[in-house]
Formats: structure tokens, C-alpha cells, sequence
């Protein structure tokens, strides 16, 4: 069977981290889950490439123990409120992860 990150996070979002930057937060649904996935090979500094097209050494992932959560930052593709801007607040983002294999 194949495990999702939308199958282990009770809550996936994505946001504006200012007019340069994006980040995405996974909120695992527990620690167990948070334990086996949040540094699964999978989610990786080259997946947020692929699917961004953010240069791979400017990614970061913070993983937050305490809360069971993962937090993804990488430089917008273009400022934000810029010309080809299409996403102004960058909500719509966290999609592309949702179906991304963790098996």
C-alpha cells in the first residue's frame, strides 16, 4: 500500500515567508507517524526542486519535535506581487506535496 504525505499529516499548509520566500508546514497526525516520516528520503531539498523549481542548496527543512511538525522554506520563483505572480500568498502551494510517496 502506498503512504502519502497527505496520508500522515493531519494538516498541510503553505504561506508567504515574506516577498522572497515560501514555506510549507506538515503537521504530522501524531509522533508515531512523525517518527517514521519526517526525514524520509522523500522529502528532500531535490524534491522541492522538482516540484518548485527552487535551486536544491537554497531549501531548508526544520523539523519541530515538540510539535510533530516539518517546516519547508524555499526563495520564491518570482518577488512576490510581481508581474507573473500567481499565487500572492502562496496558500495554494503545499498541493504539489500531498501526493508524494513516502513508501
Amino acid at each position: 500500500m502506498s503512504v502519502k504525505v497527505g496520508d500522515v499529516c493531519r494538516h498541510v499548509r503553505s504561506k508567504q515567508a515574506g516577498p522572497f520566500w515560501v514555506t510549507i508546514d506538515l503537521f504530522f497526525d501524531g509522533a508515531e507517524n512523525y517518527e517514521k516520516y519526517h526525514k524520509h528520503p522523500a522529502l528532500s531539498p531535490a524534491l522541492i526542486e522538482k516540484l518548485y523549481g527552487a535551486p536544491a542548496d537554497q531549501v531548508g527543512f526544520y523539523h519541530v519535535d515538540d510539535l510533530a511538525v516539518v517546516k519547508i522554506s524555499y526563495p520564491r520563483a518570482s518577488v512576490q506581487g510581481g508581474m507573473v505572480e500567481r499565487d500572492l500568498h502562496s496558500g495554494q502551494q503545499y498541493v504539489r506535496l500531498l501526493d508524494v510517496e513516502l513508501t
